[in-house]
């Protein structure tokens, strides 16, 4: 074990973040660690790594384990430094191994015939070799590359970069530490699509675990193999990513559910017991044996979401034409700098686009472009009845400072009563005393919630939207969606969350060699498409060059004597695949038999649970919570080798016809 909790509690003031939790860190383990905004995830990382004490319970360290810890508060650090030599700064020891060597290297051009100092620079340049300390440059580059700096980047003082850029740096030096435990606070917030997939990459190799907070699902999902949770005050532990965590907590909360009605059942037919003979001499004893048992009941918790099934509605007041939007031969360029040169697009009725691509592409640029918002050449036509409403950083700038919260909502002239508003701040994560804070007091992220809460509300038919799902969780992100996807308006945005672009866009537009490219479909079909289109020149390209090496070979084939006959060699193969189908088809049913047991043990084991008496004993109840958690894993496991023995058969029987 790496690192973890045992039997930890935490208060914060007088709330409890978590309560008697316990999580073990193992080697080469990568976990999310996720939860509603204000549950503690943050906090649950400044414990591990010392920051803050527990109130009761030990947080374990193992003695020789390095911990990595990429957080925002990072920010606040400054250097005149390039970013190259910041980064560099993971490498202490080479560094001052490179000193060294160049003083030892200045002594003995002095006296080349000290054997003292020949050996020191011997085993000075062993050490070097055995850190593989030449590469260290190459190294360096390499990972800064894949965040997103061009080579021109390097040398720049890190001060000159925006905070998003210098958090890429931080993280650059932190890869390059290669610490035991790297734990990662919101990593994906300051990278774009390309620099996102480079991280996830270079972290399904990392030889070291991993643990991450984040509000990215799809990148969850790629990368994590166990979620833990922080809810109702303990870490609850799933082995998979987020999409099997989503399905495993509908599956527990129903057991809990099951388990919850049960007691309550026992609990109702215990108290009409008492009541009926407590005043009864003969019935006292059993109804004082029935009182008891009641109290030492470990009372099982209803289960509950932390966060209340709300809605965002949107809502438009008129119908626009057949195109809200039309570019017509439109230039963008900031000094050397070309963002799209003589480019056409349209944005139709209906149409919800997303605009992708690498930081620096532009994509912003031609959001403020079509917004009417920024200089350019050409033209920009507007649609007939067009009721826009464009959400961006600068948004935060017009709201109104002494206005509360929910003034400042009244103040887009809808109709919503004030209960109405209270929810939509629900959904934006605002909530009970947060609804009278003036918006002065207000932190960056907060003012962007409240900007896009007033996007939302303002009934336009054609909405632009630029990083719409910063500071939002998870919950917020699914209710943006859902809401989305009812709204009968039109969309443009730019996001760099696939999740929430998968999940919204039926339109993807690229800004490619300076021209507007569009893909009519989904994120998923559009990466689909890109990998069918990488796949088929990849093959073009091996095709090329096959036909160059028989080209080049074909007059050595051509001398070659006539192959012997195959008829003989037909029939051997035949009966060695006859052999290995009939292997596959045994290794198919014994697969199919293990499943059948492992099913039957996994629903005895939801009865056991199902069973109150299994909650009235706490060691039992999580011995069986345990159980019934590897058997859900290992069907999964089962179901998964199945599948591919079933298609390998399938496979061998094609082939033998």
């Amino acid at each position: 074990m790496l690192a973890g909790f045992q039997n930890v509690t935490f208060e914060f003031g007088a709330r409890a973040i978590i309560e008697d939790s316990t999580w073990h860190i193992h080697p080469n383990e990568r976990i999310g660690l996720i939860g509603y905004n204000g549950t503690g995830k943050s906090t649950l990382l400044k414990l591990l790594v010392g920051e803050y004490q527990p109130s009761k319970g030990e947080v374990i360290r193992s003695r020789n384990t390095s911990i990595g810890y990429l957080h925002q508060d990072l920010l606040s650090f400054d250097t005149s430094e390039s970013i190259l030599q910041v980064a560099l700064g993971a490498f202490e020891r080479v560094l001052l191994l490179e000193k060294e060597i160049e003083e030892i290297g200045k002594q003995l051009e002095q006296n080349h015939e000290d054997e003292a100092l020949l050996h020191l620079y011997s085993d000075k340049l062993h050490e070097m070799d055995t850190l593989d300390g030449y590469n260290i440059h190459h190294k360096t580059e390499e990972i800064l590359q894949g965040l997103g700096f061009a080579n021109a980047d390097l040398q720049r003082p890190y001060k000159e970069f925006s905070g998003g850029w210098r958090m890429r740096v931080l993280l650059a030096k932190m890869i390059l530490q290669q610490p035991d435990l790297l734990l990662l606070d919101e990593p994906t917030n300051h990278l774009d699509l390309p620099s996102i997939e480079w991280l996830e990459k270079y972290l399904l190799h990392y030889q070291g675990s991993v643990v991450i907070v984040s509000h990215d699902r799809w990148f969850l999902d790629r990368m994590v193999t166990k979620i833990v949770e922080v809810f109702q005050q303990g870490l609850h532990i799933y082995g998979g990513n987020y999409s099997f965590y989503q399905q495993e907590k509908e599956v527990r909360m129903e057991l809990q559910m099951k388990a919850f009605e049960n007691q309550q059942d026992f609990i109702r037919q215990q108290e009409r017991f008492i009541e009926r003979f407590r005043a009864k001499a003969s019935k006292a004893a059993a109804a004082q044996t029935a009182i008891k048992k009641l109290e030492k009941l470990d009372v099982i918790e209803a289960p509950t979401n932390d966060r209340p099934n709300i809605r965002i509605n949107f809502a438009i007041d008129k119908m626009p034409g057949k195109v809200l939007c039309e570019l017509k031969h439109v230039s963008k360029h900031y000094s050397a700098t070309r963002i799209v040169t003589n480019a056409s697009a349209e944005i139709e009725r209906g149409d919800k686009i997303a605009l992708i691509g690498a930081n620096g592409k532009g994509k912003s640029t031609l959001l403020r472009i079509i917004a009417g918002v920024e200089q350019y050449e050409g033209e920009r036509k507007w649609g007939h009845n067009v009721d826009e409403s464009f959400y961006a950083q600068h948004q935060l700038e017009s709201l109104g400072l002494n206005h509360t919260l929910l003034d400042e909502l009244k103040t887009c002239g809808t109709q919503k009563t004030d209960q109405e508003l209270r929810t939509l701040l629900g959904c934006f994560l605002f909530g009970g005393d947060d609804i009278d804070k003036k918006i002065k007091v207000l932190s960056g992220g907060e003012k962007a919630r409240i900007a896009l809460a007033k996007t939302i509300i303002s009934k336009a038919n054609f909405l632009m939207l630029d990083e719409p799902t910063n500071h939002l969780d998870m919950h917020s992100v699914e209710l943006l969606i859902e809401a989305l996807n009812k709204y009968q308006g039109s969309i443009i945005l730019v996001s760099h969350d696939r999740f929430f672009v998968s999940q919204t866009a039926n339109k993807i537009w690229e800004i490619v060699d300076e021209e507007i490219k569009e893909f009519k479909g989904t994120y998923t079909e559009y990466l689909e498409w890109k990998e069918r289109m990488a796949k088929k020149a990849a093959d073009s390209k091996e095709s090329v060059a096959v036909s160059e090496k028989k080209t080049e070979v074909k007059k050595v084939v051509e001398e070659k004597p006539a192959p012997a006959p195959v008829v003989e060699t037909k029939v051997v193969i035949n009966k060695e695949a006859k052999k290995e189908l009939q292997k596959q088809q045994r290794i198919l049913q014994q697969l199919e038999e293990k499943i059948n047991a492992t099913t039957i043990a996994k629903n005895n084991m939801e009865a056991q649970l199902s069973d109150p008496a299994t909650y009235s004993d706490k060691d039992k109840f999580k011995q069986t919570e345990m159980s019934y958690q590897k058997l859900s894993n290992e069907l999964a496991q089962l179901n998964t080798e199945y599948e591919a023995a079933f298609e390998k058969v399938m496979e061998m029987e094609s082939k033998m016809g």
